[in-house]
């Protein structure tokens, strides 16, 4: 495989890094109280476990407002707009070329952050799973108030299917860093900010498309 030169390029706001970790932080100790509240084993005791869950909960959903402000009013949400353009290239690397140890169909750059996959599967997380994950959340914390309006198990059914829905994420997120041309490189850029791309004509093509896309 012919050999390709690397830039580094800044992709990612101190806000972006800061609300990834802490996000981050959040869905592991939401998920590890949530399970001990569900009585899957016992580690923190049952009511702690449930105040750090109701408060990291509380805390996570005032946040996501912020977040959700700062996405709308930088332009931020451009590089989460769907699109097919690779898509089946991206998914065929992943399926396949990957482990041929062929390069990325899309690569990073200042216009578009994400891949059509990422973007895929970051909108449905953002749109979907994690505001219905936090409406549940607070019906399940107002319960006693609103009895009779809703079913409790059906409530915590789905709050906790989402929960899983959400670490299996976690877990493919984790496994994902360790693909491409630098582990260290993918962990580095969301702590500086900066990434390690290759610098190819493709690079380009996609920055040009997604210029004129947005």
């Amino acid at each position: 495989m012919m050999e390709q030169n690397t830039i580094k390029i800044y992709l990612y706001t101190r806000f972006e890094r800061l609300w990834h970790w802490f996000q981050a932080a959040v869905i592991m100790i939401l998920i590890i109280t949530g399970l001990e509240i569900h009585g899957t084993y016992s580690l923190l005791g049952f009511q702690t476990a449930v105040r750090i869950h109701n408060y990291i909960g509380l805390t996570w959903l005032i946040l996501f407002a912020f977040f959700v402000f700062w996405l709308f009013t930088t332009g931020e949400w451009k590089h989460y707009i769907p699109t097919t353009k690779k898509l089946f290239s991206v998914v065929r690397y992943y399926a396949w070329d990957i482990f041929k140890g062929r390069p990325h169909p899309v690569q990073k750059s200042k216009h578009a952050k994400h891949n059509p996959l990422q973007r895929l599967a970051y909108l449905g997380i953002s749109a979907m799973l994690l505001p219905v994950q936090m409406v549940t959340g607070l019906l399940y914390y107002f319960y006693n108030d609103l009895q009779g309006l809703f079913s409790l198990s059906v409530l915590a059914g789905i709050h906790t299917l989402i929960a899983l829905f959400l670490l299996n994420f976690l877990i493919i997120h984790l496994y994902m860093i360790t693909t491409g041309h630098s582990v260290l490189g993918h962990v580095a850029g969301m702590i500086t900010g900066w990434e390690e791309v290759f610098e190819t004509s493709e690079v380009e093509d996609w920055e040009t498309k997604a210029v004129r896309k947005n």
